[in-house]
């Protein structure tokens, strides 16, 4: 701030949301019964070389010029951090990713964060750092000077198990239990699926009773979980005490589905980060929206470069798809589809993404005697949960240390070390793997899925029967899908 002729300017790469802000800061200022300086004011926003976007910098512009002017004391902001909208009367207005704010200021040191009040308890989820919700500029200014001195914002934590919303019920779906098999080993394992049948079959309904078999989220899951939909602006503001849910339609590109645009944004696989993504309709998504999954799939990530700058999101998610067997999507005996026309719709899968599925089963029509039946008990959401929950445990457990949580985070090399197999195993493995042309890539899936098939039973070593059941879904969807 000198002398000179009155002007404001902003400097460091900021986009018109950052830019529109002296206006902003200048009426809330104002309107605050505070002093706006009639001087040559130049804001920095360091780095200089990565663009600043939104209007989360309004508070920490306006108080930088309460102090480069004098209106209040630069002390006062020791190890201090500032994030808020500004209103024009000087209200605080909140901003997504505060959570990530709270986590940004805990990692450069920062003691204490200001933010609006509505975004005070998704900041105080971080512990270390001391989140202060405020209400107004002129709040601030109080604050500052002693005047005034607000209580430290308490987290908004999860409601206790059982009083949230009712999830639909795994025993709502009768009948096609080898479906529900295939269900339960991927909700235990973290492994992607991939269910074909008829329309009406019951291959939604399963998909939407997943997240109420999967085991809830640990608070370092739960934390990433608020972190990425505050960024993205979805969150309900609190701790996340569910895994994702996601399932867009068919119609979407492939920049919503992993990501990117103009303004790198979060795309699905991200919002569905340690939950579900749900495909309903694989083929009927475009090629390129597919295809671009292959990357996230394999490394739990996305990296987007625009300009002069890489964005990396998380993506470490269950993908569930489902399909039809033919475009007719009738009964084999009623179809009339021809092989030119089959061999179409199945040009539409992508041959790398269903190397990438670890499960690939049939959903059939559910017998009339089954439809009418009473409801199974033994097949409730809650006693499949208990088993993937014990499963998880014993994974944990296992994998302690390596940075994978589920047998579905293993690489190769890790695969390896913790999937043992004995003799017997190994020449079993090598004649399927040349029986069936398997990659290595699918070779290592199929022996994630037998560790989570023996962890769901409890067991130590491997036997015959985990491995062939794990091969029985690899061969069944290859058998379907070349028929």
């Amino acid at each position: 701030m000198r002398r000179g002729l009155s002007a404001f300017t902003l400097v460091g790469l900021p986009d018109r949301a950052v830019r529109e802000s002296r206006e902003r800061v200048r009426a809330a200022l104002l309107n605050s019964e505070l002093d706006f300086p009639q001087k040559r004011i130049t804001v920095n926003l360091a780095p200089a070389h990565v663009r600043k976007e939104g209007p989360s910098f309004d508070l920490a512009i306006a108080v930088g010029v309460l102090v480069a002017s004098g209106q209040v004391p630069q002390e006062a902001l020791d190890g201090c951090a500032l994030v808020g909208e500004l209103s024009l009367t000087g209200e605080l207005r909140p901003v997504a990713g505060a959570l990530a704010a709270a986590l940004g200021a805990r990692r450069c040191g920062r003691r204490s964060l200001l933010v609006a009040e509505a975004n005070a308890p998704e900041a105080a989820l971080v512990e270390e750092v001391e989140v202060r919700g405020i209400p107004s500029l002129g709040r601030i200014a109080d604050l500052l000077h002693g005047r005034w001195l607000p209580s430290p914002a308490r987290a908004r934590r999860p409601a206790p198990s059982g009083q949230g919303p009712e999830r639909p019920d795994l025993a709502d779906v009768r009948g096609l239990e080898d479906a529900k098999r295939a269900l339960e080993i991927a909700a235990a394992g973290g492994h992607n699926l991939l269910m074909i049948g008829p329309p009406g079959a019951g291959k939604t309904m399963l998909a939407r009773r997943l997240p109420g078999v999967l085991p809830p989220p640990s608070f370092e899951e739960a934390l990433e979980i608020t972190q990425v939909h505050s960024a993205a602006g979805v969150g309900e503001g609190g701790l996340a005490r569910e895994r994702p849910f996601r399932a867009p339609h068919h119609t979407i590109s492939a920049q919503g589905l992993v990501g990117g645009g103009g303004r790198p944004r979060p795309g699905e696989i991200t919002l569905a980060h340690r939950g579900v993504l749900f495909l309903d309709e694989l083929p009927e998504f475009s090629r390129a929206a597919v295809d671009a999954l292959r990357q996230p799939l394999e490394d739990g990530r996305v990296t987007i470069m625009r300009g002069q700058r890489t964005l990396e999101f998380p993506a470490n998610a269950m993908v569930v798809a489902a399909c039809n067997r033919c475009p007719c999507a009738r009964a084999p005996d009623r179809c009339s589809c021809t092989a030119a026309e089959l061999a179409r719709y199945l040009r539409r899968l992508s041959g790398p993404l269903l190397d990438r599925i670890d499960l690939v089963c049939q959903v059939e029509q559910a017998a009339t005697l089954e439809l009418v039946g009473a409801r199974s008990r033994s097949g409730r959401s809650e006693t499949v949960r208990a088993r993937v929950l014990a499963a998880r445990d014993r994974q944990r457990h296992r994998l302690a240390g390596t940075g994978a949580l589920c047998n579905g985070d293993m690489d190769g090399r890790l695969t390896r070390a913790r999937v043992p197999l004995d003799a017997t195993l190994t020449g079993r493995m090598a004649a399927a793997r040349d029986r069936l042309e398997l990659s290595g890539r699918a070779h290592d899936r199929v022996l994630r899925v037998a560790r989570t098939i023996a962890d769901l039973d409890g067991r130590a070593r491997l036997r015959e029967s985990d491995l062939d059941e794990a091969l029985s879904y690899r061969l069944h969807g290859l058998e379907l899908l070349a028929a």
